[in-house]
């Protein structure tokens, strides 16, 4: 009885119902036998591992993905109208004109004008994507797979992995165009150049600021737009920015009009726009085209009928950018001109200048025409020409033998050299305006001359022999050195330094006796308009390339000149028997191979000490042109003299640039002739004054009656020549 009501079991379920069963007990599922020993360690520090690395990785993550886009939020935020954008330059440009109003070269950065990516030519918008990012229309601003492959590439081909192909897409282009948003500043960067080249390093720190910088521009700006940017900043050389401006640079032509090959030959130059630019080398740039040709077709953008067409008629030079014709005379106007106008202008300027495009092709073609058939292959001498109007106006320039960069060194205008016997008619311009004649006397015999401080000159005749007494005529036809001292010394070497000063040779002029042979320096340009004035009839010139300057749009110029004659330096008369000289020096004496065929010249030879300089300086009743030779680092010419090549050189511009003109005389004065004074002996000495000659004219004096001359003779009897 106990047992059961304890255990419960006396108790009988109701009649007709089952007793419930107790639930049976939950079991656990059975844990998986745990890995014992080494393999057990490893992977449990390998589950540790991944644990941490996960969770460092993931927060990591979140953490750059925050930066990125702050960093992406900041910079769009900054990002201004699309407008603002297009017009890149920090400075603006200078477009030249010849005399006839044609564009003959550029200075500065030119500027097309604004377009938009979708009126362009649809070959040139084609040809842009295909060659610089044919996925651009699908990726979000920065290539992936772009970067992998060009850092795949330069390490191949053994450069740093982000050094030389970047991987680049049109937007991160577009980003190092806008310098990511980092105006110039010159106190920060020297110059422009510095500037963007700063603007364009390959850094690993550099490409990680362009990424949210990409981002950026492709929240801010449409696909459209980005590419626009690209097209109106890309840099295309020879001074183009923006394909507008490339397009009328190298076509003549707007960038809505290119052709497939055209605008091929624009996409090539993205990759090194100097190096790749038509008018350095019209075959190297048409090569390049034709590589683009091939992306645009296997692109599908091109046809194999549109390709071939392209590949065989490929895209050439407009006529004005063919010419390349007037490059060192352009530099010299521009730096002629205030520089706030021209060479660090804001403003896009245009000059209209004197250049004759006619007159310089002349010039060039003369040059090499004499270099190629007088001297040996591979010669380094140089050469340099300056043709100009009598009042100074400069038709044409060469500056060297080969057409140099802009800023290149230009010998017509840069190169100051000893002038030689070329500065001889200064000091008979001198004594003609004292009254000499060409037929007075002079005597060419041995002469020393005490120079204090120096001691005694004894100057020698380049033939090294005397011929006695002659005219002044002769003296300089035939370029004796001791005649011309003599002159020198009785005018006065003040009077000689005033007359050469007074025509334009703004040099120091050497203070002693051998001023009158020409030891000082000079320019061509210099030399050519001192010249000028001797045919002009003895007034000055400056010589002058700018007629008008005025900004792009304007119809008022800024600056205008009109000619270049100044004061009056000699009596016309002076100027005229001086011509008259200088056309003996042609006609029978040193200039003899400058000698034109049917027209009258008037010139001068100049040969410098061991033929360091060779120069001949003429005019025509047209044209006044000077020639010089030499070398840059002042070696010796070897068997040349201003009588040979130089004479030759000049001899075939003026052939050249008179090429349909008339022939028309100088205006000359030729002399009376007069008696030889009989000579009984000389003097071989004078004193550093020059050589006493009583009763000359002085400087000042102007035409002496005839009592002075008759004075001048009958004294010039005792003291040799016409003294």
């Amino acid at each position: 009885m106990v047992a059961v009501r304890r255990t419960g079991s006396a108790r009988k379920a109701p009649a007709g119902k089952t007793p419930a069963k107790a639930p049976a007990p939950k079991r656990k599922a059975p844990r998986p036998p745990r890995r014992g020993g080494i393999v057990g360690f490893f992977s449990g520090i390998l589950r540790f591992i991944w644990r941490m690395v996960w969770g460092v990785a993931w927060r990591v993550t979140a953490v750059v993905a925050l930066i990125l886009f702050a960093a992406t939020w900041f910079f769009h935020a900054q990002m201004p109208e699309l407008s603002a954008l297009l017009d890149g330059r920090q400075r603006g440009s200078v477009t030249l004109l010849d005399h006839e109003g044609n564009v003959f070269a550029w200075r500065g950065e030119t500027y097309g004008g604004q377009v938009s990516s979708t009126n362009v030519s649809k070959h040139l918008r084609n040809a842009v994507v295909a060659t610089e990012d044919k996925r651009f229309f699908g990726h979000f601003g920065v290539s992936p797979r772009g970067i992998a492959s060009a850092i795949r590439i330069n390490l191949s081909e053994g450069r740093g992995a982000f050094q030389g192909n970047g991987g680049s897409t049109i937007t991160q282009q577009v980003a190092k165009l806008l310098c990511l948003g980092v105006d110039y500043d010159p106190k920060r960067w020297k110059t422009e150049a510095e500037y963007e080249a700063d603007c364009r390093k390959g850094s690993l720190v550099r490409k990680l600021k362009e990424v949210p910088y990409a981002f950026a521009l492709e929240w801010k700006y449409s696909k459209d737009e980005i590419l626009t940017i690209y097209l109106n900043r890309a840099y295309l050389g020879a001074g183009a920015r923006g394909f507008e401006a490339a397009a009328q640079r190298y076509f003549g032509k707007s960038s809505r009009q290119v052709k497939p090959a055209e605008a091929a030959m624009l996409a090539g130059l993205l990759v090194a726009p100097s190096y790749y630019a038509p008018t350095n080398n019209l075959k190297r740039a048409q090569d390049r085209a034709s590589v683009i040709i091939g992306l645009m077709q296997d692109q599908g953008y091109l046809t194999k009928a549109e390709a071939d067409d392209a590949r065989s008629h490929p895209a050439t030079l407009s006529p004005e950018a063919e010419q390349r014709a007037g490059g060192y005379f352009a530099d010299w106007v521009v730096d002629s001109a205030p520089s706030y106008l021209a060479r660090d202008t804001t403003e896009d300027v245009t000059i209209h200048t004197t250049l004759d495009q006619h007159l310089q092709k002349a010039a060039e073609s003369a040059v090499d025409a004499v270099f190629e058939t007088k001297l040996k292959s591979g010669s380094k001498a140089q050469a340099a020409v300056v043709v100009m109007s009598a009042d100074g106006a400069v038709r044409a320039m060469v500056g060297g033998r080969k057409i140099g960069a802009p800023g290149s060194f230009n010998r017509a205008t840069m190169a100051r050299r000893q002038t030689g016997s070329a500065f001889k008619p200064f000091v008979y311009a001198a004594a003609l305006d004292m009254g000499y004649s060409p037929a007075d006397y002079v005597d060419d015999s041995p002469l020393t001359i005490r120079v204090p401080g120096s001691g005694p000159w004894t100057p020698q005749n380049y033939t090294r022999d005397f011929k006695g007494v002659m005219t002044l005529t002769e003296a300089l036809k035939e370029s004796r050195n001791i005649p011309a001292v003599r002159i020198s010394e009785a005018v006065g070497r003040d009077a000689v330094r005033q007359v050469a000063e007074q025509f334009g040779i703004v040099s120091d002029l050497a203070q002693g006796p051998a001023l009158a042979l020409g030891v000082s320096e000079a320019t061509l340009v210099e030399m050519t308009g001192a010249y000028a004035g001797i045919l002009n009839g003895g007034s000055s010139v400056k010589p002058y390339g700018l007629i008008e300057l005025r900004l792009k749009g304007d119809k008022t110029p800024l600056i205008t000149q009109s000619g270049g004659i100044g004061e009056r330096v000699i009596q016309e008369d002076a100027a005229r028997y001086l011509t008259w000289m200088m056309m003996q020096v042609i006609d029978s004496g040193t200039g003899g191979r400058a000698r034109l065929p049917g027209r009258e010249a008037a010139g001068k030879t100049g040969t410098t000490q061991a033929a360091r300089d060779a120069w001949f300086v003429g005019f025509t009743a047209d044209y006044v042109a000077g020639v010089w030779m030499g070398y840059d680092d002042n070696t010796p010419l070897t068997g040349v003299t201003g009588g040979g090549l130089p004479a030759e050189i000049w001899k075939e511009v003026m052939v050249r640039v008179h090429e349909g003109l008339p022939s028309r005389p100088l205006p000359k004065k030729v002399p009376e002739p007069r008696l030889p004074p009989q000579v009984p002996g000389t003097s071989s000495e004078a004193s550093s004054g020059g050589v006493p000659q009583p009763g000359q004219p002085q400087p000042g004096a102007r035409q002496p009656d005839l009592a002075d001359r008759i004075i001048n003779e009958v004294l010039g009897t005792f003291l040799g020549g016409r003294w």
